[in-house]
């Protein structure tokens, strides 16, 4: 069955889609090299995760 265009007001839509915004990234220091890394995530500079080495880092010219 169709629905009138206009039966949801352009205030009532957008603000039901208030809530639709990408949060920004979360970013955390490293505890031992000190870079930013996301959580849960492989510290890329050094390969390390939980402690473990995961990568071999990559050697910088």
């Amino acid at each position: 069955m169709a629905v009138p265009k206009k039966k949801v007001s352009k205030s009532r839509r957008n603000m039901r889609r208030s809530h639709h915004a990408l949060a920004s990234a979360a970013f955390v220091e490293d505890k031992d090299s000190g870079e930013l890394r996301r959580p849960h995530h492989i510290d890329l500079k050094s390969g390390m995760y939980r402690g473990k080495q995961i990568l071999q880092p990559k050697d910088e010219f």
